[in-house]
């Protein structure tokens, strides 16, 4: 049972080295900025927490594992300034995952639209099952996937980026997510995955956690300027999500 939760849920539970990062909101697991700001916090307190050596994050439910961000939020902006700080809260969670001294494993569980694709990215180790399709949608509404394209690309490459988002209307499978690296692993079963994923974070656990965070250091180096770029990246999109063609495009699909 998901939460009811206009706000959406965050909770977080350390068991061992192990921290487990859940969200949730109503809306197919979509995020406002509140939920956003919470998690880019969490994320941060954790990575300076010396007991945690692994971060696992995931979300409610059964059905969607994120839904990107907010629509009826999306809809509320109205100037220039709302629409940078709407796209800013990606933007934070992205880059707060990024610098994080402790290595984040992603459980993806079902289907995951625009920013939730970021975030998948953003982990460093990605488990999904096979109901987890994937779809940037952002062009269709008249804005770009500007705000998680470095975390997306770093990951799968321009080419597959382009494939993903000049068609954003048509779901990509779990397995071409794999076979273009954003998952690592893809189970036909969310049981399977579970057992196999709960194994995996318990032998990283074991590793040593200075030599985890300096092996993140590494596979993120390239990265820093990262604090601006996706700043200036939710500069254009919050511009891009004023337009006429974007209130249309949400008017019709709140509808």
């Amino acid at each position: 049972m998901g939460t009811t939760r206009k706000n959406g849920s965050l909770y977080t539970r350390i068991d061992g080295k192990v921290a487990e990062v859940e969200f949730g909101h109503p809306a197919s697991n979509s995020f406002v900025s509140e939920l956003l700001e919470r998690l880019m916090n969490t994320i941060n307190e954790l990575s300076e927490n010396k007991g945690v050596s692994i971060i696992l994050l995931k979300s409610e439910g059964e059905k969607a594992f994120c839904a990107g961000a907010s629509f009826d939020e999306l809809l509320e902006v109205s100037t220039l300034e709302e629409g940078k700080e709407f796209f800013s809260g990606f933007a934070r969670v992205i880059n707060a995952m990024r610098r994080c001294k402790k290595i984040i494993v992603g459980r993806v569980h079902g289907k995951t639209v625009g920013g939730g694709v970021g975030l998948a990215a953003a982990c460093d180790y990605v488990y999904a099952n096979v109901e987890a399709s994937i779809k940037l949608s952002e062009l269709s509404i008249g804005i770009a996937p500007l705000v998680i394209e470095p975390a997306v690309e770093r990951k799968i490459g321009k080419a597959a980026l382009a494939e993903l988002s000049l068609a954003p209307t048509e779901w990509k499978s779990a397995y071409w997510a794999q076979e273009k690296g954003l998952f690592s692993k893809v189970y036909d079963t969310t049981q399977e995955m579970d057992k196999e994923l709960d194994f995996f974070i318990h032998k990283l656990a074991s590793y040593n956690p200075d030599a985890l965070s300096e092996w993140k250091k590494v596979i993120w180096a390239g990265t820093d300027h990262w604090d601006t770029l996706l700043m200036d990246r939710a500069a254009i999109t919050g511009k891009l999500a004023l337009s006429d063609f974007t209130r249309n495009a949400l008017s019709k699909f709140k509808k």
